[in-house]
């Protein structure tokens, strides 16, 4: 039963006295204190309104029983007003509790939790519990959303300082819901950085925003906090508790992961008959979710994981619950309790629940930063042909900036700079107002009060201030943001680099000399120094210094990633491990065979992404988890993954099989597998200025047919983009006999000119190969490239043969009905899986 506000009111007026009225809620707009909601759990809705009669106020259950509303409860309130009408399940599941705040002062409300009995209305919350504003959310904890809400009170203290509880029902009482902390307090620590940024004399707000980073795990922020709001005169709200909670934060910075330890997940990979499967396991490298899902992202600080099932994308709490189904394209990571989804309409915006909030698809829409997301829409009224129009979203998804500008940025501490057209840019607050303009050819994203810019096209790179005054000289060919009082600036007039690192004022801090300088946070830096000087765009190997420009480690590392709580995971090229502040590997933790990164996800759990594998490892080193390398087939059959890297720019994972009857017949199909996976000679110490990987798939497994995807990359230094390849191996295990097309069908049958009409009629037909070049597509050949499954032929081009690069590999599917007049059924790849 659906109803609207107006037909709410006029079935309340109708019960209420003559001289009474409807009271009406002031935020967070005016609206009737009128709602409607199963309260007694028999799946239709109650409506409870509160009205004023003779100075008092009155709460009313109207229920609807043999086609008439009825009065079902009528309860005297308290106060002067209401601030809070609504429902929601706090006690169970199965029905809503009502909830309403009743008015008591000017900045204060008593909170009352009503469960309905026979008796009538409870009230469940506690005499004396005051609020000043209330959220109520089922918060994600330990092992994601239980269905019933935990409720956050924000409780006056002093100024626009507010105490923040969170509470819950639980086992028949009110207890503090700690195990959301992680998913709600980083919003309460948004509250006062803003607050501490405007106000940083105002001692209160130091303690308030230290005690939210603490409780929202920000502990080494937290600590920074706590021991500002010491170092005042007088700290508040005293300084026992504020050397109390300073103990606290100290204390969770050596066990923060602690309840991770228990209760997380970590993506794991299988490979299995039918391709790389990917589930979860805890911290011991027990599995938890089963390995059954196309891909497996990490799970996010709010319980949530974005995973692939089926090829379409969805989002899975602790407990592998889909809490968003799989149906998008691509779903991006949360920031700000918004994420960026795209499915075939385009982009659009979804909350935690996975409600989409934008009222429409948009080309594109960028991740939240600061409140906003940018967006733009295509505009073809504009002379010269169709041109984007930026602007920007905000949390619920509303257009709050139309899409006027040429280009934007991201937000940043309520700011973005966008470009209204040529030559003329501006600084707008959250609102789209103007609060600068700058007549500049280009200005880049604001960074600690500066902005790099350029006066002419082709001219050099400085930096103005907020109002537009040249602050640093145009004297760089490029300029990055400035980040905690420093940039890194290049100075190279060709396509060359030579990177050095100035301060606010233009100096160099470390002379221009690099061929890259990363800003590893922390108060680190990698400066890169070209591998071969004459061909700089091969690479860099890296040294670790600090911002002052004092080297700390030599030129050794050819890969460093930005440090996190002191450790900063590198790579020399044949191992991967973690340097300390020092620049030097940290000790206490292992070195992992191979390239990639390392991440401490526990306290003695270490995820390492190296070689283009996932694997998981203590801080002894012993692997605890390690993806699988035999795939057991049928007896006595398997395919073994076999590992190719004779240098640091190449490799390749080939599969190799085991168990064919004819051992000459197997070492012949084995080293034909080694060549098609491009298993070849490659100089050990010399630099390439190419990066290869290799890798393999099992397609499909049935009865005696094997099929084996073989895929590679090869992305040339310095190019836009590499060039993927896909080869297909369709192996009879009884005979080792590889399989071409030809095969598949009877000896003289055109299958050349059968298949190429069919794939042409679905050029021409399907929508969905619209992307395919006109006049490109001149039938197939005899060898084309092709695939099968249990009911289908499969045929595909390589990129750019008919199609775009981004179509990747065109493919068209025809159904073996459709071809089986010229099938040969008799034949061994026929019988190799239909016996």
């Amino acid at each position: 039963m659906s109803m609207s506000e107006p037909l709410l009111t006029q079935i309340v007026n109708q019960h209420i006295p003559a001289d009474a009225t409807v009271v009406t809620i002031d935020k967070p707009v005016q609206h009737p204190a009128i709602y409607a909601s199963d309260l007694t759990g028999d799946g239709m809705p109650e409506i409870a309104a509160v009205y004023q009669q003779g100075g008092e106020l009155m709460l009313l259950v109207l229920k609807f029983y043999q086609g008439h509303w009825i009065k079902m409860s009528l309860t005297k309130g308290l106060g002067y007003g209401v601030t809070l009408l609504t429902a929601a399940s706090v006690t169970s599941t199965a029905r809503n509790n009502l909830i309403v705040g009743w008015q008591i002062g000017a900045i204060w409300s008593k909170l009352a939790v009503y469960d309905w009995t026979e008796s009538g209305l409870t009230d469940l919350a506690p005499e004396d519990l005051y609020y000043s504003h209330a959220e109520i959310i089922d918060m994600p904890g330990h092992h994601g959303r239980d269905g019933k809400v935990e409720i956050a009170l924000w409780i006056h203290d002093t100024g626009e300082a507010y105490r923040v509880e969170i509470i819950r029902w639980q086992n028949g009482k009110w207890v503090q819901a700690t195990d959301v902390y992680p998913y709600y307090f980083p919003k309460v620590v948004q509250y006062y950085e803003q607050l501490a940024k405007q106000h940083p004399d105002y001692i209160f707000y130091w303690y308030y925003l230290a005690d939210a980073q603490y409780k929202a795990g920000l502990f080494p922020a937290a600590l920074v906090s706590v021991q500002k709001a010491l170092s005042f005169s007088n700290p508040y709200p005293s300084r026992e508790v504020l050397l109390e909670l300073e103990k606290k934060i100290k204390q969770a910075m050596g066990t923060e992961d602690h309840a991770r330890e228990t209760t997380w997940l970590f993506p794991i990979s299988v490979r299995t008959t039918t391709g790389t499967r990917w589930g979860y396991m805890d911290a011991q490298g027990r599995i938890r979710l089963e390995p059954i899902l196309d891909d497996a992202q990490d799970f996010q600080q709010n319980g949530l994981a974005v995973v692939v099932k089926d090829g379409k994308t969805g989002i899975i709490n602790l407990s592998g619950q889909f809490v968003v189904q799989p149906v998008y394209d691509s779903i991006n990571s949360f920031t700000e309790g918004r994420a960026i989804v795209i499915d075939s309409q385009g982009f659009k915006m979804i909350d935690e629940q996975g409600t989409v909030l934008t009222k429409r698809a948009y080309p594109f829409i960028a991740d939240v930063k600061d409140g906003r997301a940018l967006f733009y829409l295509s505009d073809s009224s504009q002379p010269g042909g169709e041109v984007s129009r930026y602007g920007y979203l905000d949390t619920s998804g509303n257009e709050v900036i139309r899409a006027q500008f040429a280009s934007a940025n991201d937000f940043q501490d309520g700011k973005a700079v966008v470009q209204i057209k040529d030559n003329e840019y501006a600084l707008i607050n959250r609102n789209g107002q103007r609060l600068a303009t700058y007549p500049f050819a280009y200005v880049g994203p604001l960074g600690d009060g500066l902005l790099p810019f350029q006066k002419e096209a082709s001219g050099k790179y400085g930096y103005i201030d907020e109002r537009g005054h040249i602050r640093i000289q145009p004297s760089f060919t490029s300029a990055f943001p400035f980040s905690g009082g420093h940039a890194i600036v290049n100075t190279a007039e060709d396509y060359n680099s030579i990177y050095g690192f100035i301060n606010t004022q233009g100096t160099f801090v470390i002379k221009p000399a690099y061929n890259d300088i990363r800003d590893l946070g922390e108060q680190r830096l990698g400066l890169g120094q070209a591998i071969d000087p004459k061909q700089s765009f091969i690479g860099s190997v890296y040294a670790i210094a600090d911002v002052s420009g004092r080297r700390l480690s030599d030129f050794v590392y050819t890969d460093v990633s930005n440090y996190k709580r002191g450790l900063a995971s590198a790579t020399n090229g044949t191992q991967t491990f973690f340097l300390d502040l020092s620049g030097r590997p940290a000790t206490g933790y292992p070195r992992v065979e191979g390239s990639g990164t390392l991440e401490v996800v526990a306290p003695d759990l270490i995820k390492a992404y190296v070689d283009q594998r996932v694997s998981y490892v203590n801080r002894a080193g012993q692997v605890i988890w390690r993806q699988n390398t035999i795939v057991p087939l049928h007896p006595p059959y398997r395919v073994r993954e076999e590992k190719y890297k004779p240098n640091p720019d190449y490799l390749v994972y080939y599969p190799q099989l085991e168990g064919l009857s004819d051992q000459a017949v197997q070492l012949a199909v084995n080293a034909k597998l080694k060549t098609m996976s491009q298993v070849k000679p490659i100089p050990a110490d010399q630099k390439l200025d190419y990066t290869y990987t290799g890798d393999f798939d099992i397609t499909f497994y049935q009865q005696q047919l094997l099929q084996l995807k073989l895929t590679g990359y090869n992305y040339p230094a310095g190019a836009a983009h590499g060039m993927p390849t896909m080869i297909y191996a369709i192996i009879n295990l009884s005979s080792g006999q590889m399989y071409e097309l030809k095969d598949l069908f009877k000896p003289n049958s055109d299958y050349v000119k059968v298949l190429s009409k069919i794939i042409g009629d679905q050029i021409k037909n399907d929508p969905q190969y619209s992307y395919v070049f006109p006049d490109t597509y001149e039938g197939i050949s005899p060898d084309q490239p092709f695939f099968v499954s249990e009911n289908a032929l499969h045929v595909y081009f390589s990129p750019y043969e008919i199609a775009p690069y981004v179509a990747g590999f065109p493919t068209f599917t025809i159904p073996f009905a459709q071809i089986k007049d010229i099938i040969n059924t008799e034949g061994s790849f026929w019988k190799a899986f239909h016996e």
